[in-house]
Order: C-alpha cells, then sequence, then structure tokens
C-alpha cells in the first residue's frame, strides 16, 4: 500500500440529547456494512495473478492453522478496471512515521478471529452502486505450524507481518517478547515454541509473499503492498434505501499459505536446519454477503 491512497475517516456524530428513548433506539438499530473474516484450507491455492498454484520443486508448504489476523485497508471496487483506490474505500489503518518511513502502527492494529467483526460502518454512509470487487490489505497474521527439530516435532505459533511495511515497538508469542522499536517490511516473521524455550524471527525475501489479484492486468497494485482482490459471485448492489445490516464475509484460502525452501528434503519445516521462509501469503480471496 502506498502513502497516496486516500484515507477514509469515519465520523459518527454523536448527539447528547434525544427527545425519547425511542429516537436513541433507532440510531442503534441503524442498519451497518459488517466485514468479517473466514480461513478456508480446501479453498483453491492461487498465485499472484489468481490463477491455481502449486508448490515449487524444492520447496514445500502446509497449512496452518489461523488463530487472528488483521488489514490495513478495505475497499469496494466496482469492476475490473478500476484503478486501486478509485472505488469506495472504506477503511485506512493508522500510520506512523516514528520508524523513519511511512509504516502501518502495529500498536493500533485491531486483530480479529474468525467470525469476529473487523469492521462496522453505517450503510448511509457507503456509497451507492453495483460492485464486483473487494480489496483488502492485510497486514497481520497469527497462526499455529508445525516444526521439526532434532527429529522432534513441535508445535509452534508464529506472528507473519505481511503489509507493505510495518512500525513494530514490540509483539510477543506466548512469553517470547520481540522489542523491536522500528520498521519491518513485507514478510518480517517470529516464531515460538508451545511448551519449550525457543523462539526465532526472520525475514522472507523481498517481493516473496505471495498477494493474488486475479484483475492485474487491468488494475495493478504496488509491489511490496498485500492488496488481496477477491470477485463477488453475484455484484454487491448498495441502494442507499437498506433497512437491514449487509455482512460481508472474507474467505481467505489458507492452503499451503506457509512455505518455506527445503534443505532436507522430508516435507518438514525446519528452522534449526537452516531452511528459510519463503512465503506467509494468503492465497486467495472469496467474497460473499448476506442481507
Amino acid at each position: 500500500m502506498k502513502k497516496y491512497l486516500p484515507i477514509f475517516i469515519l465520523a459518527l456524530g454523536i448527539s447528547f440529547f434525544s427527545c425519547s428513548d425511542k429516537d436513541d433506539n433507532l440510531v442503534n438499530e441503524e442498519p451497518q456494512l459488517i466485514i468479517k473474516f473466514a480461513f478456508d484450507e480446501n479453498q483453491i491455492r492461487l498465485d499472484n495473478l489468481g490463477q491455481p498454484s502449486s508448490i515449487p520443486a524444492n520447496h514445500a508448504a502446509q497449512t496452518p492453522i489461523f488463530n487472528t489476523i488483521s488489514a490495513h485497508y478495505f475497499e469496494l471496487t466496482p469492476n475490473a478496471f478500476t484503478q486501486l483506490g478509485d472505488g469506495t474505500v472504506l477503511f485506512h489503518a493508522a500510520e506512523t512515521v516514528s520508524g523513519g518511513d511511512l509504516a502501518i502502527d502495529f500498536s493500533q492494529s485491531k486483530i480479529v478471529s474468525e467470525g469476529e467483526t473487523f469492521l462496522s460502518i453505517p450503510l448511509r454512509e457507503v456509497n451507492q452502486g453495483s460492485y464486483q470487487y473487494v480489496r483488502v490489505s492485510l497486514s497481520y497474521q497469527n497462526y499455529d505450524i508445525n516444526i521439526l527439530n532434532n527429529g522432534n516435532n513441535f508445535n509452534a505459533t508464529l506472528e507473519s507481518f505481511v503489509g507493505y511495511n510495518t512500525y513494530i515497538t514490540s509483539h510477543h508469542i506466548g512469553n517470547n517478547i520481540f522489542n523491536i522499536n522500528d520498521n519491518r517490511l513485507q514478510g518480517y516473521w517470529a516464531l515460538g515454541l508451545h511448551n519449550y524455550p525457543y523462539a526465532t524471527s526472520g525475514q522472507a525475501p523481498q517481493g516473496a509473499t505471495t498477494v493474488p489479484n486475479p484483475i492485474a492486468t487491468t488494475s495493478a497494485i504496488p509491489q511490496g503492498s498485500c492488496v488481496v482482490t477477491g470477485k463477488f459471485t453475484n455484484n454487491l448492489v448498495i441502494t442507499g434505501n437498506e433497512t437491514k445490516d449487509i455482512i460481508i464475509t472474507l474467505s481467505l484460502s489458507t492452503n499451503n499459505s506457509f512455505e518455506w525452501e527445503e534443505v532436507n528434503l522430508d516435507g518438514k519445516y525446519e528452522p534449526t536446519a537452516g531452511e528459510n521462509v519463503i512465503d506467509m501469503g494468503i492465497r486467495g480471496l472469496q467474497p460473499t454477503y448476506t442481507r
């Protein structure tokens, strides 16, 4: 995500007087556009162009068990020719220059689990129109993986920072504290074993994070961003006359989304053997909605 993208400021006017309790209830019941995430290990594994993708030679991958996720940007896009930022931008997370360059402020990130509301916006604030695509810039992932160390299998929790640039004061995995106080480019990660005193961190290669964009030929995204694009089966139409909530569920493909370069060709991730993390990108986005 580049800093030229427009920032959508959510302004809720709060009245300090009311004629009756009934008026308050009407305000509280105002229909909302609600955004939630779902994780699907069986969803098709896609590449950067939104095409089915296999695991490269001398690489291996596993499907992690997702715990939580966060996003930096959300946009509804009318069609495949709408350029990034020219759709209806509904969310742009806090950024900072505390680490030098502009970066996502991790300390202010909203982190949610599957099915939890990430964003809720009054529908009256959403531009009327017909929307074919959703674009969401993912920034943070927390999931469990399996690793092999000295012939023993362990469970670990991994934190993956896939936003274009993230300013992190500190983050922690269990009792393991990672003090950063600096920016980290897309691909920074850290892990800690469950019930065992081992933790480590690293950086995936620049440009290696998969960011599926099936409309790349007509509407590209900036290099190094994590703006994943997905198409509604049927266009989402906002008329301005909605009386009920619209819930958008962003189903993310986690199918073999954690990928590394093998040293020992055994299909098991062995960080102590020098096996490097290559890719932590989500492998596809399928948005749906209910009214």
